[in-house]
């Protein structure tokens, strides 16, 4: 792991950083810059804006602020995770892991117990991060959440959306993130199991080394169900673009059935098997406390 440092930004000359940094994360669209003032107004309301430096060079940072979601016992207040990038020289060195674990110190101290964010769920690495690192949950689908978006690494695709939820005050969470971390799983504890490949929905095929999605969704009849993505879907789709739209489509599908039937994502192994990388949604079905899923 190479040397950085995490520190909070919260001056216009460390904000122009972040912006210039956005460029290089998601290129091809100025719109989508999130901009210098707007960064500025959020931190001066409560709002967290923290940087990775190495070598007084900001190579990673998050952007998220206060919000409000609606419960059944009314508003409450949370944290939103709007954003964060990765210089893609240094997107292997545990940067995005150190920021979110700077974020999660800093939003319990704001006496807060929940934060959301979304991502691409075709994302394996970030699916990785998000579920298997960090202990998010998720059972919230959002079509094309951004709408038709124009920067380098999204345009051309419905820009769906996982929203996943990081109750930061959890056991669950807490043994990700404390000094004794829980180890994350990988196909040989799911093999050993038998819930691989007993439980799973397996890519279809391989069309020039690239997986194809099934052609029909699982009857979802089991507590447990493992779920298939691509394992570097941004090569697949520079590869095979209609490809990558037939994984967009079922995916869609697969999740918003499966949530519909009270399925909850709880976990991820990623196999990161050079030439052929693996990712595989852990889905839990029932009306279960977080802890069951320990």
């Amino acid at each position: 792991m190479s040397d950085f440092q995490i520190r909070l930004i919260d001056t216009p000359e460390e904000m122009s950083l972040v912006e210039g940094l956005q460029r290089e994360v998601w290129p091809g669209s100025e719109t989508d810059v999130v901009p210098l003032h707007m960064l500025i107004t959020a931190v001066h309301n409560g709002g967290l804006v923290l940087g990775a430096f190495m070598n007084e060079v900001l190579v990673g940072f998050v952007f998220g602020f206060p919000g409000i979601e609606t419960t059944p016992d009314g508003p409450r207040p949370k944290h939103c995770s709007h954003m964060m990038g990765i210089h893609p020289d240094c997107r292997n060195d545990g940067i995005g892991f150190a920021l979110k674990r700077a974020q999660w110190q800093m939003v319990r101290h704001q006496e807060l117990d929940h934060i959301t964010w979304t991502y691409d769920p075709l994302l394996s690495r970030n699916a990785y991060l998000n579920v298997a690192k960090l202990g998010a949950v998720c059972a919230t689908y959002h079509r094309s959440e951004y709408g038709d978006m124009r920067d380098g690494l999204n345009a051309g695709l419905p820009s769906d959306r996982f929203q996943v939820d990081w109750w930061i005050r959890t056991r669950r969470v807490e043994t990700r993130l404390g000094k004794r971390s829980r180890p994350t799983l990988n196909l040989k504890h799911l093999t050993r199991s038998g819930i691989y490949p007993s439980y799973s929905v397996h890519a279809s095929s391989l069309t020039d080394n690239l997986p194809r999605p099934p052609k029909h969704i699982p009857p979802f009849e089991d507590r447990l169900l493992l779920a298939e993505i691509p394992g570097d879907f941004l090569e697949l789709k520079s590869k095979d673009f209609t490809l990558a739209r037939d994984w967009r489509f079922f995916t869609r599908e697969l999740f918003e059935t499966a949530f519909a039937k009270n399925y909850i994502v709880t976990d991820f192994v990623f196999d990161k098997n050079e030439g052929n990388p693996r990712g595989l949604y852990v889905l839990t079905h029932g009306e279960s406390t977080l802890d069951e899923f320990e």
